[in-house]
């Protein structure tokens, strides 16, 4: 069985910005790898019950939710991954498809950090290798003089590969993905021999993601989608589910800021009733509201704006805060570069918010007039 990444410890670097999923859960995973009885899929840290612990919780072993998905769906892409099909995750911006592959790469390998960004490749050489040019005209082709990328290394440990945004690369640069997912090897014609193949390790595999918006940018060929599992990741419709996840997020966040404040429960509520009825287009009570065109009201960018709000009030409110700021920063995320929107914000909060009950939705009301 695989083991996590070497040199880890359950401290994370408080230095860190971001820390990756393996770092921010090394305790879990360590957990969950000594007790797992389940049968583990050849080179895999954790059999497949126990990633699904792993990513979508288990109060029973002690383990945090850290995605809301169907179980069903999330049970897909695992066993998609078991074979010798990769997998792809399509989604409107926002729906945390990153996130589930990071979940899922360092529930598989230890570790998330093989990771291609489709939307910098040109060609196919940044995909697959590079060479070192002074070592080249030295020596000639070698495996000294070869610079390996994420997938060769994906390849050559026996480790799971994330390609981000697959559709914003050329379809000639997703074509080099063909005979590595069927014949699960890379030819090197450089080199000469045993060293002109490299077979792929147990253990690796490559999950993709692709932004619903980008159909089109550029289209992948149906031999690349035949050796691709898709799964559409929707947003979140529970919304107690969805405003356990922004409070849970953006507190993580704001510590991470140096910001020690406990959000204002009435504030992330608001937050996230507003976001949740202008992405579904559709209020709590089923009336029907206007979805916003150049905005994306994810689950994704409430956490960010849960976030600022924490660091706003910390730094400028002492700590409170308010539904003046709630509105300024509902500006900022809902109001982009669509002069339509402005209206269907303020249709909204003049039929919907001026409609909800309690004195924090009554307070909100009362600073409509930053619409205008």
């Amino acid at each position: 069985m695989a083991g996590l990444k070497g040199g880890h410890t359950a401290m994370v670097n408080e230095a860190i910005q971001r820390p990756a999923a393996e770092d921010r859960f090394h305790d879990e995973l360590a957990k969950l790898q000594q007790e797992d009885t389940g049968p583990v899929p050849p080179g895999w840290l954790l059999s497949p019950r126990a990633l699904e612990d792993f990513i979508l919780g288990s109060a029973e072993r002690g383990i945090a939710l850290k995605f809301v998905a169907p179980k069903e769906m999330v049970r897909r892409v695992i066993v998609s991954l078991a074979t010798n099909r990769g997998a792809m995750l399509i989604g409107e911006p926002g729906t945390a498809k990153s996130w589930l592959s990071e979940l899922i790469a360092c529930g598989v390998s230890g570790s998330s950090n093989l990771t291609i960004q489709g939307g910098t490749l040109s060609h196919a050489r940044q995909l697959l290798y590079d060479w070192d040019n002074s070592l080249l005209q030295r020596e000639g082709p070698s495996l000294a003089a070869l610079i390996p990328g994420p997938l060769f290394l994906g390849m050559q440990q026996g480790k799971l590969v994330r390609f981000e945004e697959l559709a914003r690369c050329p379809q000639h640069v997703q074509d080099a993905l063909l005979s590595i997912l069927s014949e699960r090897e890379l030819h090197i014609p450089e080199l000469q021999g045993e060293e002109s193949v490299l077979h792929a390790r147990e253990g690796f595999n490559i999950i993709a993601t692709s932004n619903s918006l980008d159909r089109g940018l550029f289209d992948m060929s149906a031999a690349l989608k035949r050796r691709l599992n898709f799964e559409t990741i929707e947003p979140i419709s529970d919304l107690t589910a969805e405003l356990d996840i922004v409070s849970r997020e953006s507190v993580s966040l704001a510590r991470q800021s140096g910001v020690s404040l406990e959000p204002s429960a009435d504030i992330l509520e608001m937050l996230v009733t507003i976001f949740h009825e202008l992405r579904s287009g559709q209020t709590l009570k089923g009336r029907s509201t206007d979805r916003l065109a150049a905005a994306v009201m994810s689950t994704a960018e409430a956490v960010a704006v849960a976030h600022a709000l924490m660091v706003y009030a910390f730094y400028y409110r002492d700590g409170a805060m308010t539904e003046e700021d709630l509105m300024h920063f509902l500006i900022g995320a809902a109001l982009k570069d669509n002069p339509q929107d402005r209206r269907r914000v303020r249709h909204y909060v003049e039929t919907e918010v001026g409609t909800k009950s309690g004195a924090a939705w009554r307070a909100l009301y009362e600073h409509r007039h930053l619409l205008d």
